[in-house]
């Protein structure tokens, strides 16, 4: 192989000098250099001498260590990803009505988006949430709205995956809730709680406790999932939000995954055995428009988390060794000029997680750097994945770009590169440290600022932005949340706050907050809680009065 190589070398040596020389006098090259998205060098050409992969160490197969090539033996041959369109406004009839317009449409799985208010765990009423109720997600205050937000709902054959954080153990409880009073058994019901509060404190800014009880609440999920929720996912680590925030490709795997070596820490340190939780963690990445970095970037976390985990963490299953994922096609890649220009955006980028062997996918609607979905665009976006799964014939064999050699050195390329961050980041003590130092924040922030720069001067060109833009007329028929929902809302909580046993109320928030106080799984009481109606405020509030608030670190 190296005699081969070494010939190969020589001769692309050659064809530079020969061949590649005469056309360059002819013609130069668009640029003098060529870059992905996110800033990795791009040769004219790559062959086998530039990849050093060793087949069996470093692809394998599909649904075995290390998992480059995908989780499921027959990957998309047995079924396709599941659609999970990401939805919410509003009240919880209103999500409802979309949830099942969805279904109908062909969706296979729900995804709910809360409102900010409900993300930080205020009620409707309190004067923190005045103005955004219902506006960029459903707003639940109590159980009620819940069930509201389920009602028809088949909790035993639908999966639900719900983006919440800070307050994932009360919403997750809610849901639990509303499956036991369908008659659903719990270990019948199958999701994921976003639950990832590290990436809050690096980019995206909906926590509310400080970094250590916000593990506890976190790993007291996997303890009591384990025991009562068996097939939930108890956490999406999510580089979503980093790549948002403006990291590149390389932070988005590194940061993830350092964040999930902190769950898995914490976990360990709580007395957990790694394979009675590490199977049911799951990941949750973006997909921007370079489409073979995005599908490396895939490949390459898949690899290295198969490897952190039975390397470094000794787990045995390998179910444990697994990445299995979550993709959303990229946010802050829309464009609000010629958002019809979106459509093929978000098809590129959906391609793009396909090809990396993604679990479940959500595809942007095109409409969304100006609103909320309509109908129409959803529908469109929901179509681009079924069009993809059943008319483009990119499912029909696993992991088709293997062994191109583009795509296997950056592959490489990325996992050292995230490798490398991940050492930095075990020098500070780990992510909760290097989080708390605002590492984390500065460099996904400089990456943020280069990125900004090359739009602005033109040598990132974004279609219809900066390159050839039209007059265009402004957007119609967007969809705009009804101002009467925070009002409805506040009516609707009032008369809960009535209906319900005060004097129970109070009992479970005092059991709650003496179980803050020590040591005990906060899930059980939660649940308890939450079964006699106290509100997602009232809940986090009784844990504010024990765990206090988080203040982020000044990093500029």
């Amino acid at each position: 192989m190296a005699g081969e190589h070494d010939d190969i070398r020589r001769q692309k040596e050659r064809w530079e000098r020969e061949t590649v020389g005469k056309a360059l006098r002819r013609s130069p090259e668009r640029q003098e250099q060529f870059a992905t998205q996110s800033g990795l060098p791009v040769e004219r050409l790559y062959t086998p001498a530039d990849v050093p992969v060793d087949y069996l160490r470093d692809l394998g197969f599909p649904g075995e260590y290390p998992f480059t090539r995908g989780v499921q033996p027959t990957m998309y041959r047995g079924r396709h990803w599941t659609m999970r369109q990401y939805a919410g406004f509003g009240s919880a009839e209103e999500t409802n009505r979309r949830f099942h317009y969805l279904l109908e449409q062909g969706q296979t799985g729900l995804s709910v988006a809360f409102d900010l208010p409900t993300q930080i765990g205020y009620d409707s009423d309190s004067p923190w949430a005045e103005g955004e109720v219902g506006k960029v997600g459903v707003a639940i205050d109590s159980l009620l709205d819940m069930e509201i937000l389920l009602d028809g709902i088949p909790l035993d054959r639908v999966t639900t995956s719900m983006t919440i954080n800070a307050p994932a153990s009360v919403l997750l409880a809610m849901y639990a809730a509303v499956a036991e009073k369908q008659g659903v058994p719990l270990d019948r019901i199958g999701g994921t709680v976003q639950n990832d509060i590290l990436k809050e404190y690096a980019a995206r800014g909906t926590y509310i406790f400080p970094p250590r009880p916000s593990m506890r609440l976190i790993t007291d999920i996997f303890a009591w999932c384990a025991e009562n929720i068996p097939n939930w996912n108890t956490i999406s680590i999510s580089g979503y939000h980093i790549r948002e925030a403006g990291s590149t490709a390389v932070q988005e795997v590194a940061f993830t995954l350092a964040n999930g070596i902190a769950y898995v820490q914490a976990a360990l340190e709580r007395g957990l055995d790694v394979d009675t939780f590490a199977p049911r963690l799951s990941f949750f990445f973006n997909a921007h428009n370079d489409f073979f970095e995005e599908i490396a970037k895939f490949r390459a976390a898949r690899r290295l988390w198969a490897r952190i985990m039975r390397e470094r963490f000794g787990a045995k299953d390998p179910r444990s060794w697994m990445l299995r994922f979550h993709t959303q096609t990229g946010g802050s890649t829309l464009t609000a000029q010629q958002p019809e220009n979106n459509i093929v955006r978000v098809t590129v980028q959906a391609l793009a997680a396909i090809l990396g062997g993604t679990q479940s996918l959500h595809t942007n609607s095109f409409d969304e750097a100006l609103a909320l979905p309509t109908e129409k665009s959803v529908r469109i976006a929901l179509r681009t994945q079924q069009i993809l799964a059943y008319e483009s014939g990119v499912t029909e064999t696993i992991d088709p770009l293997a062994g191109s050699y583009y795509v296997e050195h950056l592959t490489n390329e990325i996992e050292r590169q995230a490798r490398a961050y991940i050492d930095r980041i075990d020098a500070m003590g780990g992510a909760v440290a290097a989080i708390e130092a605002g590492f984390v924040q500065r460099e996904i922030q400089e990456a943020a600022y280069r990125y900004q720069r090359e739009v602005e001067s033109g040598q990132r060109v974004v279609v219809g932005v900066n390159r050839f833009q039209i007059n265009e007329p402004p957007p119609e028929d967007l969809l705009k949340v009804d101002p009467a929902v925070a009002e409805r809302q506040k009516e609707k909580l009032e008369r809960v706050r009535r209906s319900r046993d005060a004097a129970v109320v109070h009992t479970r928030l005092e059991a709650l907050r003496r179980a803050a106080e020590g040591d005990d799984n906060l899930m059980p009481p939660i649940f308890e809680a939450v079964k006699a109606y106290c509100t997602l405020g009232e809940i986090c509030d009784t844990l504010r009065s024990v765990f206090g608030e988080y203040r982020p670190p000044e990093t500029i």
